[in-house]
């Protein structure tokens, strides 16, 4: 389609020009033949457009183009018509080469896309098509190379670039056992990464899969304005009669008809929109498509998940409590060797704690898991039970008084070992550092109301949002009730919806616009939402707001300059102050001009949220075994 624009176009403007040539040089009236010859594979490849676009119910201003060209050669206008024809054509491949810009951005990420592997086999390496790395794989990732799927980090350190990704332009250190996203660049030393997920259930693969999609998007506002093409085309059409039947001069209907055509309307909005698209991915901030981006901008209701959202997502160890001699560090290092055999939140955060202490895990043996209570075994010949408070007091016959209880927002992990209570690990996932800062910009970028949405006890979720002034907390609540929360939400306006979890997926559906914390949500919640933020932080939430807002507002602002140029234009030629080659080159101009306008959003950049708050309290997470 692109070499049919441009062979288009190089034919119109070679014939234009020599047209020119044999007006002044060549025999007399030859000169219309040629000119007319260059208008005629212009204005059949219209009319097919026209009759395609017809057939699937597409109504839009190519017909005046098609009127306009028609009109100037059976008037004797040829050289009008073929100003035309170029400016058509002209506008049609301006029009594609802006848009080719505005997704530079998500093409980029597109030819980025890994083929193969280094994967370790038998203390040698192997490379192995992307499809054929396993969870468990161990890869190396060499310098300059991509990431092929998601994993660990399993060197001692590694450098990153992600600015593909989430437009961080300096690189991102991970220690051993960081997380490390498909799709990032290894900026230093080649390292080792173990995989976690398959290719094709990376976060690469999943972004390359909703960027294919959102090219082939088209908005609600792109789809008003070939509504909005009709009644424009029903003015030109009266103004052209009216100057034909008030003048008598069919030339001034030509002249009207040629100034109306390409419409600023069907050429800013697209090229806006896709725009927005590339640049909200330049920012982490991956929109599924037009329509989408344009909902983010209209948005006034905020619907929050608490856990992965305001909060962390992740337990962390924030005391220790001893209950006889043991060590701290021992007591942590004797309840995370037993741990490595559950797969529980909870139980790999304290694993995750003893590595980050330095801590050394020997292998337990005789181990017993029993789900929603604890783990039992032997760690170094030594009895070990780590559970719930209850189960841990039971299993070692403590009074209940020996366990104290939890405050609110926190969770008491007990550990026993040799058959006495040793301790309890007071863990909490603490609240989001930047969630006080992000609620306040988004309340600055036009959210009226911001309401959470848990699962957790009311009590925890209040203590959670102490301070962050939220204008509703729905607590206990069940997946189906969040949907209903965000219908009932819809009176205010348009709801948006923020969660990572599996849980959240049937809201995110329901909202007008579903947000999901890709770089660690569930997959499905990425698959239900409408943005999916790249990066693990909520601020890039703002970020996506204000861009989606000032692509509509540039948009708005080109069709708005564009159609008024227009009309003036139109009057000016039906009082006869513009020939029909003089009004199809100030069209052009009109044109270009509302082009390259839209394309400003290419440079917008989101402001700064300022200086994030610390932490105002602490959240639950989930119950121990």
């Amino acid at each position: 389609m692109d070499r049919l624009k441009t062979a288009l176009l190089a034919i119109a403007v070679l014939g234009v020009v020599a047209g020119l040539g044999v007006e002044f040089a060549g025999p007399a009236g030859l000169s219309r033949w040629v000119w007319t010859a260059a208008v005629l594979p212009v204005l059949l490849a219209l009319l097919a457009e026209i009759i395609g676009s017809l057939r699937r119910g597409e109504f839009g201003l190519d017909i005046v183009a098609a009127l306009s060209m028609s009109a100037a050669l059976l008037s004797g206008e040829a050289l009008a018509a073929a100003v035309v024809a170029v400016m058509y054509s002209g506008g049609t491949f301006l029009e594609s080469f802006a848009e080719g810009r505005a997704r530079r951005e998500m093409h980029a990420l597109l030819a980025r896309v890994p083929r193969t592997a280094a994967r370790y086999r038998e203390s040698k390496l192997e490379e192995v098509a992307l499809d054929a790395v396993a969870p468990g794989d161990r890869l190396l990732i060499r310098q300059g190379d991509v990431v092929p799927v998601d994993g660990t980090v399993a060197s001692t350190v590694a450098f990153v670039d992600t600015s593909a990704l989430t437009g961080e332009s300096l690189p991102v250190r991970l220690e051993q056992g960081g997380e490390a996203m498909s799709g990032c660049t290894n900026a230093a030393d080649a390292f080792d990464l173990v995989a976690t997920r398959p290719a094709a259930e990376s976060t690469y693969a999943g972004i390359v899969r909703l960027v294919e999609a959102a090219q082939h998007s088209k908005a609600p506002m792109s789809r008003l304005a070939d509504r909005w093409s009709l009644g424009f085309l029903a003015v030109t059409v009266a103004i052209a009669a009216l100057a034909w039947g008030l003048t008598g001069d069919p030339i001034r209907a030509v002249a009207v008809l040629v100034v109306a055509t390409p419409c600023p309307l069907i050429l800013a909005v697209p090229v806006a929109l896709v725009a927005g698209l590339s640049r909200a991915a330049h920012f982490g901030v991956l929109v599924k498509g037009a329509a989408a981006l344009e909902k983010l901008a209209h948005i006034r209701t905020l619907v929050l998940d608490k856990t992965g959202t305001l909060t962390d997502g992740r337990p962390q160890i924030v005391r220790i409590d001893r209950r006889n001699d043991l060590p701290e560090d021992e007591i942590l290092r004797l309840a995370a060797a037993l741990d490595q055999a559950s797969k529980h939140p909870v139980a790999q955060a304290i694993v995750a704690a003893a590595k980050a202490r330095g801590l050394s895990l020997p292998t337990p043996t005789a181990v017993t898991e029993l789900p929603g209570d604890g783990v039992t075994g032997l760690v170094e010949g030594r009895p070990v039970i780590v559970g719930g408070d209850k189960f841990v007091a039971r299993s070692v016959g403590a009074a209940a008084g020996e366990v104290a209880e939890g405050s609110a927002g926190s969770v008491l992990v007990s550990v026993a070992v040799d058959g006495h209570l040793a301790g309890q690990l007071v863990m909490s996932d603490p609240l989001r550092q930047d969630a006080g800062a992000v609620i306040g910009a988004l309340r600055r970028v036009g959210l009226a109301r911001i309401v959470l949405a848990t699962g957790d006890r009311e009590d925890v979720a209040r203590e959670v949002t102490a301070g962050l002034g939220l204008d509703g907390i729905h607590a206990g609540l069940a997946p189906d009730q969040k949907v209903l929360l965000v219908l009932s939400e819809r009176k205010h306006g348009p709801v948006m919806m923020v969660g990572d979890g599996v849980n959240d997926a049937p809201a995110l559906a329901a909202a007008d616009v579903g947000v999901a914390m890709g770089a660690r949500g569930a997959a499905a919640s990425a698959e239900a939402a409408d943005v999916v933020l790249l990066v693990d932080e909520l601020g890039r939430l703002v970020s996506g707001v204000e861009i989606a807002q000032r692509t509509l507002g540039i948009a708005l602002q080109s069709v708005a300059v564009g159609l008024g140029l227009s009309i003036a234009a139109m009057i000016a030629a039906a009082f006869g102050y513009l020939s029909p080659v003089q009004g199809a080159l100030l069209q052009e101009l009109i044109d270009v001009a509302v082009i390259f306008n839209a394309l400003r959003v290419l440079r917008v950049s989101p402001s700064p949220m300022g200086s994030p708050q610390s932490a105002l309290s602490s959240a639950s997470v989930p119950q121990a075994r």
